[in-house]
């Protein structure tokens, strides 16, 4: 019965035909039952999905009084994250030990992220245009291709509908940070709309406490100053579903700034010597702009044409003579058609292109630039997938066909399955195959990019049992990948080029054991949610770096939250830690791990105005993500906030 209920209310807010089997393309944020439509494509209710995955919502992105997509991000299980020095600085996310660009970003749809680097810059995606965030951990090359190897991030922007509602928020800070949002959105009977825009602005801190080249380390300099960082953003999205089923929907994300930073400035002469230093400064734009297109040729089958690009562009100063532009631009077309074979079984299949575009110029470090630098490639894919149900049993197939230009064709899949017993307990199994191409910068960039490395493949096993029993809602995932092929930076004299001699090299072997333990419960009306990672990611390839950990994943993470609402008064606190880490291949540079709390709470001053504020760090833990790059200390931050109808 409760399954009946489920493919009912999916129906209403597909609003299509009826048809059980049909899945809507994205849920409204605020339902009691997650809906997940990142790990299958279609939509799939939190307790029917058979992946790992979390979702952030807008309600709980308020709540914790977050600044950053990388602070929200911070604690999700199985995600190790890496920053440069605070708000706008370079952020990696490494999700269940695999690399930083083994995360496939997408936002409202659209695959984004750098081509050059290979990962998606979320230090510069403004957390005031999100609604609601899924973290889908495990492989998903069998539905996405390329860069999926440890899991897919989706990302969407706020949607609308309803009646009008404004909305605003200011609050300012430590480091003189100041942040204003403000946005209108409604809707009708069929239509909806969202405008949102924001302006983040904070002097910062000293990113990094490095050391000059040749025998230092972190950002190679010396240069004690704060280092700001500006964000300006704004967000679009609307769409209108007519009376035949038909649904088009347009959005926009578009933020620009300016970061401040650390770094070497530069080298010129045959002996490369490092020049004086120069204040860098870079500019910034990150911009995802889309579309689609949704209707009903049967009862029984729903197409969704989706289209957009995404563009990630920045320029780095770092003297007045010398100025670095990496440019990409990433066009993306997919056409999906999901079948209902019969009650409880869908097909989905179709088709995905993408085409990634690069425009770099370098400063005299890295003249003359390759002469067999590519600067663009594109993707062919065709991808199946099967969704049935068998009495208490749950079962995934999936198999997709990439054709690289550059890298040819590369075949993955997946099959899942899950059983519900009669006492509540959910048992889940699962195993798949994954790939990355190459990004540019490991195949072409000066004096570390190798042109003859090979695609990265991985396959992956995960178990796991959840339930909810005694009030207590839990679950615990095992898992195991093994990667070959990878892609990682090497220390090595006789194939790498000087001055640094570090380059891209595939390694034999890398395998990962993993375990997250997840539970949350409510006792005395405190909320309480708690999360335990598990992992050892080993360098398993022969060579002198056999055995070491792979560098800058922590083997240890907890986050443990405790929250009451008091009616017009709410407090909170979040309990963060990390074990050690190592920063390096070689394993020599060692990070400590670290504990550190945060406080916050907010008061209704009426039914639309609220009073927040909270307190970062309090304990004032020196710690590190990344080898001599600060994190903040001791910080705090107040915002007053308008939301109609708050309560």
């Amino acid at each position: 019965m409760s399954n009946f209920i489920n493919k009912v209310y999916l129906l209403a807010l597909a609003g299509l035909t009826p048809n059980p089997a049909l899945a809507v393309d994205e849920p409204p944020a605020e339902e009691l039952e997650p809906i997940i439509v990142t790990a299958t494509r279609t939509a799939r209710t939190a307790d029917e999905t058979l992946a790992s995955v979390t979702v952030i919502t807008r309600a709980e992105i308020e709540r914790r009084q977050v600044t950053s997509v990388q602070e929200v991000l911070r604690g999700v299980p199985g995600l190790n994250l890496a920053n440069n020095g605070g708000l706008g600085k370079a952020t990696s996310v490494f999700l269940r030990g695999t690399e930083s660009d083994h995360v496939l970003v997408l936002i409202d749809g659209i695959r984004t992220g750098s081509a050059t680097l290979g990962q998606a810059a979320f230090q510069d995606i403004p957390i005031d245009e999100i609604e609601r965030i899924e973290i889908v951990r495990g492989p998903r090359s069998s539905l996405y291709g390329s860069e999926a190897v440890g899991g897919v991030i989706q990302i969407f922007t706020r949607k609308g509908g309803g009646r009008l509602k404004p909305s605003f928020s200011f609050g300012g800070g430590s480091h003189r940070t100041i942040k204003v949002s403000g946005g209108l959105s409604g809707g009708g009977e069929r239509g909806w709309f969202n405008l949102n825009a924001s302006h983040l602005d904070t002097n910062g801190f000293n990113a990094c406490k490095g050391f000059p080249f040749p025998h230092g380390g972190g950002c190679f300099t010396s240069e004690p100053d704060n280092d700001g960082y500006r964000n300006i953003a704004g967000s679009v999205r609307t769409g209108y579903r007519f009376q035949n089923g038909l649904e088009m929907e347009g959005h926009l994300l578009h933020a620009e700034g300016e970061n401040e930073f650390d770094q070497i400035d530069d080298f010129v002469g045959p002996a490369r010597q490092p020049v004086e230093f120069f204040h860098n400064t870079g500019d910034f734009l990150q911009q995802v702009v889309g579309g689609k297109l949704r209707f009903l040729p049967a009862t029984f089958w729903d197409v969704t044409l989706r289209a957009g690009r995404s563009l990630d562009e920045s320029e780095s100063i770092n003297n007045p003579s010398s100025k670095d532009v990496f440019d990409t631009e990433r066009v993306n077309v997919s056409f999906q058609n999901d079948l209902a074979l019969a009650e409880d079984h869908l097909l989905t299949v179709g088709f995905d292109y993408y085409d990634d575009t690069v425009d770099v110029h370098m400063g005299p470090f890295f003249s003359p630039e390759p002469q067999s630098f590519e600067r663009s490639r594109d993707d062919k894919a065709g991808f199946a997938q099967y969704q049935g149900a068998f009495d208490s049993h749950d079962l995934v197939l999936g198999v997709r066909h990439d054709d690289n230009e550059q890298f040819g064709g590369n075949t993955t899949g997946n099959v899942a399955w899950g059983y519900t017993s009669g006492n509540g307990l959910r048992l889940t199994a699962a195993w798949g195959t994954a790939f990355k191409a190459p990004t540019f910068n490991e195949l072409y960039f000066p004096d570390f990019g190798s042109p003859d490395l090979e695609p990265e493949e991985s396959w992956s096993a995960e178990g796991g049992v959840s339930g909810d029993h005694f009030g207590v809602d839990w679950s615990l995932n095992g898992y195991y990948t093994a990667i070959d092929e990878m892609i990682t930076p090497v220390f090595d004299p006789a194939a790498c080029q000087p001055p640094f001699f570090f380059c891209a090299q595939n390694l034999d072997e890398a395998r990962i054991w993993g375990i997250e333990a997840v539970a949350s419960t409510t006792l005395w009306d405190w909320d309480i949610a708690a999360n335990l990672s598990l992992l050892d990611p080993e360098n398993t390839g022969n060579g002198p770096n056999e055995g070491n950990l792979l560098p800058r994943r922590a083997q240890t993470m907890f986050r443990f939250d405790l929250d009451r609402d008091f009616g017009r008064f709410e407090v909170g606190a979040t309990v963060y830690g990390e074990g050690r880490r190592f920063d390096d291949v070689q394993n020599m540079e060692r990070l400590g791990g670290y504990v550190i709390v945060d406080l916050r709470a907010g008061i209704e001053l009426d039914k639309n105005w609220s009073l927040e504020g909270r307190v970062s760090n309090l304990l004032d833990k020196d710690y590190e993500t990344a080898n001599l790059f600060n994190q903040d200390d001791r910080n705090f931050f107040l915002a007053i906030r308008y939301t109609p109808d708050a309560k």
